[in-house]
């Protein structure tokens, strides 16, 4: 078999494989599909309580009860049910469907409005921030999630967990909420964003939820009307388009806005860390971005700059792909300022200069008790070690040993040994290089550095 049968064999395979035509419901899918379209009943407190839970989910900030929310909340059903109706050429489900669907985002606005409007918490979470910026990825997970959940309805046995997940994956009551925040709260930006949001995501399960059911061939209701569905398919291709477009744009500028973010971080923090910037302290910064200039702002307080470190803040500004972001650097010392607050950043500095000094301190100690340490063990082998020399240098009258410690710049200490040989009569080069050999070899010193010194 070659490569071509190969490839073709398992296509095929795959295709078996992912098939979902044998396990599709189709009159019992429109039939439930129907049924949920309906605000009626139970739908009506579902929905009520589902407001109140996502309202109160988004003020206090909580992810956990905003998914309960979303579990809930019965508004993918009119949506559905919106792009079902396409699908089949339903006419009559589509005014139902659009008519409940309107009817919900009225209640659902009036209620969070006015829980935001008596709500004693007005400031605006994460929770709440996050739905007013809609984007291109939104759009992508109201299709997907959209072609999840058709896709689960349509079995003969549905899967609870895959519709659950669906419901929050595609978030559709946070943003009516949201949008009733920005309503309460006279914050217009909140409210379109959170709306346009709560759009795009209906929008794209009923364009996910048609394309399956025609993929998966549902019958029309009225085979005479095949120009309809083309002209439906077109209305549905072009109206997607144009609400795409916003969510692109969007999208680009927070990518944008995150990657200035991600780099002016790391900017920051290695100018906190730099111990270039030792007799300075950055005490705040503030970054802000803008599709034509950014801008950093660095504050400092101690000792005043040197031009060499203006130097470097700007340089180092191409590090992090800042190039084109504007700096500016205070320096407190020559502003008008707080002398309580000044006097508080001095007491910080000389505070972080003294932790260091403590810790070199620490060191240089650590390092004289075990230089003591050494020396009281030595002290018996180099005794015994003189007596020896003597035995065939009669000459040689006694050795000392010195050990230097230093710490450089990195905390990192050495201990340096140096042994002084002293004679009364100093010896040929060749008895010295013996003895130096002799020495390190009985010391198991290699590297020990030998000193020949002749007795005044």
């Amino acid at each position: 078999m070659g490569v071509r049968e190969k490839i073709s064999s398992l296509w095929v395979r795959f295709l078996r494989r992912a098939s979902l035509s044998s396990d599709t419901a189709v009159e019992a899918t429109i039939e439930s599909v129907k049924s949920e379209v309906e605000l009626r009943g139970t739908n009506v407190w579902v929905l009520a309580f589902a407001i109140v839970i996502a309202s109160v989910g988004l003020n206090v900030n909580s992810t956990a009860v905003i998914i309960g929310a979303m579990l809930i909340s019965p508004l993918m059903g009119p949506i559905i049910g919106l792009g079902l109706s396409v699908g089949i050429l339903d006419m009559e489900l589509f005014k139902r469907a659009l008519k409940n669907l309107l009817l919900m985002v009225a209640i659902s606005l009036v209620a969070s409005t006015l829980y935001f409007f008596l709500s004693p918490l007005n400031d605006a979470q994460s929770e709440l921030l996050a739905r007013t910026r809609p984007t291109i990825y939104d759009v992508l997970i109201a299709f997907f999630g959209g072609l999840a959940g058709i896709v689960a309805k349509t079995r003969k046995e549905q899967s609870i967990v895959t519709i659950s997940g669906v419901a929050i994956a595609t978030a559709l009551m946070p943003p009516l909420c949201t949008a009733g925040y920005g309503l309460a709260t006279a914050q217009w930006s909140y409210f379109f964003g959170a709306f346009y949001l709560f759009f795009i995501n209906s929008f794209f399960i009923a364009t996910a939820t048609f394309a399956m059911v025609r993929f998966l061939n549902f019958p029309l209701k009225s085979e005479a009307n095949q120009k309809r569905q083309k002209r439906a398919k077109a209305m549905l291709y072009v109206f997607a388009t144009i609400v795409m477009i916003p969510s692109v744009i969007t999208a680009v500028i927070v990518i944008r806005e995150s990657t200035f973010n991600t780099a002016a971080v790391k900017y920051i923090n290695s100018i906190q860390n730099n111990e270039f910037f030792v007799d300075q302290e950055l005490i705040k910064y503030e970054k802000e971005y803008d599709s034509d200039s950014s801008l950093i702002v660095l504050t400092f307080v101690g000792q005043n700059l040197t031009a060499t470190q203006y130097d470097y803040l700007y340089k180092h500004l191409n590090d992090y792909s800042l190039d084109k972001t504007r700096l500016e650097i205070k320096e407190l010392n020559g502003n008008p300022i707080d002398w309580d607050k000044q006097n508080d950043l001095w007491v910080n500095l000389i505070d972080k200069k003294d932790v260091k000094i403590r810790e070199q301190d620490s060191v240089i100690n650590s390092l004289r008790s075990q230089l003591a340490i050494a020396q009281g063990n030595d002290d018996e082998l180099y005794s015994k070690l003189l007596s020896e020399m003597q035995i065939t240098y009669e000459s040689l009258k006694s050795i000392s040993v010195s050990e230097m410690f230093s710490v450089d710049d990195n905390s990192q200490s050495k201990i340096t040994s140096v042994m002084y040989v002293t004679w009364q009569k100093m010896p040929n080069e060749d008895e010295q290089e013996k003895v130096v050999r002799w020495l390190r070899l009985r010391l198991s010193k290699p590297d020990l550095e030998i000193k020949m010194l002749v007795e005044e």
